[in-house]
Formats: structure tokens, sequence, C-alpha cells
């Protein structure tokens, strides 16, 4: 059996970051995943409904890599109360040669947040407006602050609106996002009022009712809407899906199981064979993304293994060129 290499959340922090050149590689993981080239299972996923928690396993194959990733994700969801971070877990890198493991990512955690906000901004890279100076973001946890890192990575921003139910935190992550970006930031007094003054919207939140309707949407807008990654979480009312231009999605089979096609499918407002473009079919130039000023773009971002996969590999080959880690002797 070969060594393994222990990673810590403290060695990855100094691997990986949220750039340009993370952007990139979770941006080629979506071309490859639309490209029908990468092998990638339903994500399994069990609840803890008593617990108000939920665990999830992804992987993905993404031929090109020496490696693919076997993430497990917990998020419980009363652990801010506790003090603690909603979100923890960790991955195992495994050789493809030989499937034996050849590290372990004690990321908390760390790995799925920046790669989660990367696939944020790829979404910003090809569908938000061009000309803008507005960004909504619904939601006050970690995740919103790193969307709304991510995408001003993207786009120039002169001001970022926060809105949540919880007054406290909807300003703490406000100030924390001025911090991040050195974007003016502030919270907004109403979820109506950041729609009607913002070019673009991430939503970031655990909704299990939406919290986007048509009453919100204008002409221009984009939203990127992360959060439902399971069944029961909707952030964007189905009605919105239905009319909006471009409807684009990380996978189509996730999207309609898990995410918001789900329920505008269940809504019976769009067929089960609905047209959909994904977004590594715009990173590979197969398909459109924005091609005008005026269109209403959704883009629904389930999460993939495939991106666990690419920024896993990607932080094992930088911890080992930086000589990180402790080694387990087998």
């Amino acid at each position: 059996m070969p060594d393994i290499l222990i990673l810590t959340e403290k060695d990855l922090r100094a691997c990986v970051a949220l750039d340009g050149g993370t952007v990139d590689i979770v941006a080629e993981a979506f071309a490859t995943l639309s490209g029908g080239k990468a092998v990638m299972p339903p994500v399994l996923r069990m609840d803890m409904a008593e617990r108000n928690g939920e665990v999830d396993v992804k992987t993905a194959y993404v031929p090109g890599l020496d490696g693919f990733a076997v993430k497990t994700s917990p998020g419980f969801f009363d652990n801010p109360k506790k003090g603690l971070a909603t979100t923890s877990g960790l991955m195992t890198v495994h050789g493809v040669e030989t499937g034996h493991v050849q590290a372990v990512l004690l990321d908390n955690g760390y790995l799925t947040d920046v790669r989660t906000a990367a696939a944020g901004a790829v979404a910003a890279r090809h569908l938000a407006p061009e000309a803008m100076d507005t960004l909504g973001i619904v939601g006050t946890g970690m995740q919103a602050r790193l969307q709304a890192q991510a995408f001003c990575l993207e786009r120039r921003v002169d001001r970022v609106l926060v809105w949540g139910r919880d007054p406290d935190a909807c300003a703490k992550a406000a100030k924390d996002i001025q911090r991040l970006t050195g974007r003016e930031s502030a919270p907004a007094a109403s979820l109506a009022g950041l729609a009607r003054q913002s070019q673009a919207i991430v939503t970031a939140t655990a909704a299990r009712k939406p919290l986007i309707d048509t009453g919100l949407i204008h002409s221009g807008l984009h939203i990127t809407a992360m959060g439902s990654d399971s069944e029961h979480k909707n952030e964007i009312a189905p009605e919105v899906v239905a009319e909006a231009d471009l409807f684009v999605c990380d996978h189509h089979q996730q999207s309609a199981r898990l995410g918001e096609l789900h329920h505008a499918i269940g809504a019976g407002l769009v067929p089960e064979d609905m047209e959909v473009t994904e977004l590594g079919a715009i990173v590979a130039g197969t398909k459109p993304g924005r091609t005008d000023a005026d269109q209403i773009t959704l883009c629904d971002l389930t999460g993939t293994g495939v991106q666990d996969t690419a920024i896993a590999v990607h932080a094992l080959k930088v911890a080992r060129d930086k000589g990180f880690g402790t080694v387990i002797a087998n």
C-alpha cells in the first residue's frame, strides 16, 4: 500500500485561494462534464431531520486528472447557534491507476466553500451583465460572503446590497463583504428593494420556500441560485424558471432531480424534457451565454462532484510541491 498524505485545513488554506486560477480550474471541470467525458454518479444524501442536518457524498472521475476525489460533506443547520460552522467534512483523493488512497484532505468544508464560490464566478463570467453597478446578495452565511468575492472577480461592482431575515446577521455580513471586496456594502431594507436596485442577484440560502418570485424580476437581471442542492430546498419560484429568457445549470439531470428545475417541473410549468443549457457548454463555446443586455438569465448551481475532484487534485498537487502535510506510512 502506498503512503498517504494527510493535509489539514491550515495546509489547504495555504494551497488554494478564491482567485482567477481557481475559477479557471472549476470552469474547465464544467466543460469536461458537459462534454460528456466525465463520469459523475448521482449525489448520495442522508437526511437527519431530527438533527436539522444532512450529509452529502459526491465524487467524479475527470479524464486528464491523475486522481479522483470522494467528498463527505455534512450540513447541520443549527450549528451557528452553537458557535459552529454549518458545514464541515473531508475529501479523500484516490489515484486513477490503482484506486488507492493518495491523500486525506481534512478541509473542514473549506475546499467545498471555495469551489462553490468559484462556480458562482464562472456563472458571473458568462451570464452577468457587462454594465452594472449593484450586486444583490440574498443570505448572510459564509457562502454569501464568498459569492460576493467571487462575483467581484468577474465584474466591476460599485455596491453590494445584502438581505437576510436576521437584521443583525445581515449587518455583519454586509460589513464583512465590504472588508473582503473593497466595495461599498450595506443591508437592504427589503428583498424587493434589493432586487429593484440590482443588476445581478446571488441567492445563498437553505430556503425551503421561494424567495425570488416574478414580481422581483426586471429586464436585464441575472440570478445565480446556489442554495437548492436537495429536493426540499427552493430559492426561486417555479414561474421564474419558466419565464427566464435563458435557464442555465451546472448539470441538467441534477438540477431536474435536486435543484430549481426540479420544482418547476413539479409545478407543471416546464416539461420534463425542457431544453437546458449547461454552464460547461457555455464555457466550452458550444452554447451561448448572455447575448443581450435585456435578457433575464438564471443559473442554478446544485454543486457537482467534478468540482470536488478538480479542486482536490489541484490542492494535492500544490501541497506536494510546497512540501505540506504529514505522511502516514503504510
